[in-house]
């Protein structure tokens, strides 16, 4: 029998227990227990949070053998941490994020929400009261009563080949201003309209992928209207650099899209009103989402590289209030939703966070159009070779879908006519 034993325990595996026992909660330190993960699951940490002097009670009661994620939930939830999945098997560490969630929690996600509805009456009701709710969270109205209304200051029209640029300011609040430029056809007649909000990218409105989408969609006949994010650009200069990052952020730059589109709508006689698009990427394609919930006038609608049920925007002005606690939990999929049934392109890569909208947003997206017998309204351009970017596919994708949808002229679209100005040009 002793032999036995002594066989037995060769077998077992060693490991360093935890400290102490029931009395002091059997603690280890953050740093040990995370060295028996990596040694057990063969994995690699990286740490965006200080972890340096934490205590985890019930340290190895918490390691689930048969699943690492699983593993560090258990762990992370203590200190209010996330992981998230890197490239093989290392893993980022992190402070918990409330617009981030993992997309298997987005599948889960859409699944709830298309348990709400089975039908277009059921889907309109919902709508109708997540609309309303969204516009209250935003507390945009607010602001819009509060717009002083002046008229806009134009700079001179700067003439290209096949289009003209003009610099735009308006006053919105008092003693606050959105700027933008016009991209216009240079041919005569009645003309679709774009507004397009920006995103992240470096340099934002003045970079030169944007001048080129704007350009070439004014070439095939859209006058395009983009503006500075909050605290960007010249807006910079009114707001200070810290502005960005906070709420208000969030309702300005969906408030500034809106005084655009007011003023375009109003002022210019060249404008065909039935053919009123939004366009914009990453941080932008959020606030196309919004504005399309914002605004009815909208009839085309181009999200690029943003939509994700999992993610809401990692930028105060896109998740800075809290529109996605509407109807008692939404995401930017219901959102985008909304929309149905016009017509909707959704640009993703498999680089980012959209890497699921093939096989979980645009799936949705297809059955509440279907709703309306117009599940062919929503196209996904999905790219996955490509990273988070605006480049040239995702250009391509975008003037695709405005040539059917508003009737541009696609003889017109050759980028190399072009001509990139300066920011000096664009922010005289």
């Amino acid at each position: 029998m002793k032999k036995y034993l002594i066989s037995l325990f060769l077998f077992l595996p060693v490991a360093v227990p935890a400290q102490g026992t029931f009395a002091n909660r059997y603690t280890l330190s953050f740093s040990d227990v995370m060295r028996k993960v990596e040694q057990r699951f063969h994995a690699r940490f990286k740490y965006d949070v200080d972890t340096a002097g934490l205590k985890l009670p019930y340290a190895d009661f918490r390691i689930r053998p048969y699943s690492l994620e699983e593993t560090l939930t258990n762990i992370c939830k203590y200190y209010d941490f996330n992981w998230w999945k890197q490239t093989g098997n290392t893993y980022k560490i992190k402070p918990y994020e409330y617009p981030r969630r993992h997309t298997e929690e987005g599948g889960k996600m859409l699944d709830y929400l298309s348990s709400l509805y089975a039908d277009r009456t059921q889907w309109e009701r919902r709508r109708d009261s997540v609309r309303r709710e969204v516009r209250c969270l935003l507390g945009i109205d607010a602001y819009r009563d509060s717009l002083v209304h002046k008229k806009a200051v134009l700079s001179k029209v700067r003439r290209y080949d096949g289009y003209t640029v003009q610099n735009i300011r308006i006053e919105t609040l008092p003693g606050e201003h959105v700027y933008g430029s016009i991209y216009t056809p240079a041919t005569k007649g009645k003309h679709a309209l774009i507004i397009c909000p920006n995103g992240h990218f470096n340099q934002g409105r003045y970079r030169k992928d944007q001048q080129q989408r704007m350009a070439t969609l004014a070439r095939m006949g859209a006058i395009c209207v983009d503006f500075d994010l909050y605290g960007w650009g010249e807006s910079e200069r009114e707001y200070g650099k810290n502005s960005h990052q906070t709420d208000r952020a969030h309702v300005i730059q969906a408030l500034n899209g809106l005084v655009l589109l007011d003023y375009m709508w109003d002022n210019r006689k060249d404008i065909d009103r039935q053919r009123i698009g939004v366009n914009g990427g990453s941080g932008g394609g959020t606030h196309t989402i919004l504005l399309t919930v914002l605004d009815d006038r909208f009839t085309a609608s181009a999200p690029t590289v943003n939509l994700a049920s999992h993610f809401d925007g990692g930028c105060p002005c896109e998740s800075g209030k809290p529109i996605q606690l509407a109807g008692g939990g939404t995401c930017n999929p219901e959102l985008a939703a909304m929309f149905a049934p016009k017509p909707q392109l959704i640009v993703s890569d498999g680089g980012d966070w959209t890497a699921s909208v093939p096989q979980m947003e645009f799936p949705y997206l297809q059955r509440v159009y279907g709703f309306y017998g117009a599940a062919g309204n929503v196209h996904n351009v999905h790219l996955p070779d490509e990273k988070h970017d605006f480049g040239p596919n995702k250009r391509q994708a975008v003037y695709d879908f405005f040539i059917s949808a508003f009737g541009l002229d696609r003889s017109k679209l050759d980028e190399s006519r072009v001509t990139i100005e300066t920011i000096e040009q664009l922010t005289e």
